[in-house]
């Protein structure tokens, strides 16, 4: 029998308590992801985390700043390229957008600069954005230049009002938010839905040809301001129609042109298309009928009408595959 004196004895029962509670410790960091930790002779097993030293919260201090230093700070100039930045979840980077820029509803709540073609270099300044981004319909010229004068990056899309546009957009903003990867998958997605309705309206144009009829006539009515206006060709409306298996009634006519009696009576048109905003401006329905002319089209005899949300339909926007579709769905 070996012979131990009291002090030794009483050694050893603390190192084994100190082996168990470091073994029960290592069984919790296996499941509670807790690490097993040195302990000293009668402390309560517990997990430490390292505090950190002065300097290292000097660090985070100053990399946070950085951070809100070199944030987006972005104005919108273009309905379209908002909505991009919601549906990126970019939309608190925006200091600024346009009047034009109202869908979602949330992105009526941004401070506005104006009306796209009317800026003013005062109040897009006063925003300090790091950023503007918007179409070649920006304007005017002057304050473009007074922006790029001050030093601000001005990013435009060239408008041509083709598919491709959206796409541009989608990429300019995922660039411009840091967000590439999103932006890349909501193109993606885009491009899907769009070849899934241009593949309907090929069907569909097969068909009136098999059965010799013809694509639907289409008069596009814009009246916003104070005189009504016709869509010809090389405007939105026209490529809209046109990507819709329609045939635009006035695409003989290049560009805008003032609605009369004359025009509308001669371009006969199966339909017309209008905007939301066209229609209550003119007080509703009963007041666009009123207009030159058209209740003696086929059209205006059948009360065949068609109404958009302007941006949905002309912005070439997110929202352009599903106003495609809708479109293509009501001439159908």
């Amino acid at each position: 029998m070996s012979h131990q004196d009291p002090m030794h004895r009483k050694h050893d029962a603390q190192r084994r308590r100190v082996l168990q509670a470091t073994a029960r410790l290592g069984c919790l960091g296996q499941f509670g992801g807790l690490a097993a930790t040195p302990l000293l002779m009668g402390s309560t097993p517990r997990a430490f985390a390292a505090e950190p030293t002065r300097d290292a919260m000097r660090d985070v201090t100053r990399d946070t700043a950085r951070d809100a230093a070199t944030e987006p700070r972005i104005v919108s100039i273009h309905g379209s390229l908002t909505e991009v930045f919601y549906l990126l979840e970019a939309q608190h980077m925006l200091v600024g957008t346009d009047t034009t820029s109202t869908h979602p509803a949330a992105a009526n709540r941004t401070p506005k600069v104006g009306y796209l073609r009317q800026l003013s270099a005062e109040g897009l300044l006063s925003l300090k954005p790091n950023a503007v981004l918007g179409t070649d319909e920006a304007g005017p010229p002057a304050v473009l230049a007074q922006l790029r004068q001050a030093g601000v990056p001005l990013r435009l899309v060239n408008v041509k009002h083709r598919f491709e546009d959206l796409i541009e957009k989608v990429r300019l903003v995922g660039e411009a938010t840091r967000r590439q990867a999103a932006a890349q998958a909501l193109s993606a997605d885009l491009n899907k839905r769009w070849q899934a309705t241009q593949q309907k309206v090929a069907r569909r144009d097969g068909a009136s040809a098999n059965h010799a009829g013809q694509a639907p006539s289409v008069l596009f009515i814009m009246a916003h301001g104070p005189a009504p206006m016709l869509a010809g060709s090389g405007t939105g409306a026209h490529a809209m129609l046109t990507y819709a298996g329609a045939r635009n009634a006035m695409a003989e006519v290049q560009g805008w042109r003032a609605l009369n009696a004359e025009s509308a009576v001669q371009a006969r048109p199966d339909w017309i298309v209008t905007t939301q905003e066209s229609v209550a401006a003119l007080g509703g329905l009963r007041q666009f009928w009123a207009l030159p002319g058209l209740e003696m089209t086929p059209a205006g005899r059948r009360q065949r009408v068609l109404s958009f949300d302007t941006m949905a339909l002309l912005g070439f926007g997110p929202r352009m595959p599903d106003a495609l579709e809708e479109l293509r769905q009501g001439l159908a």
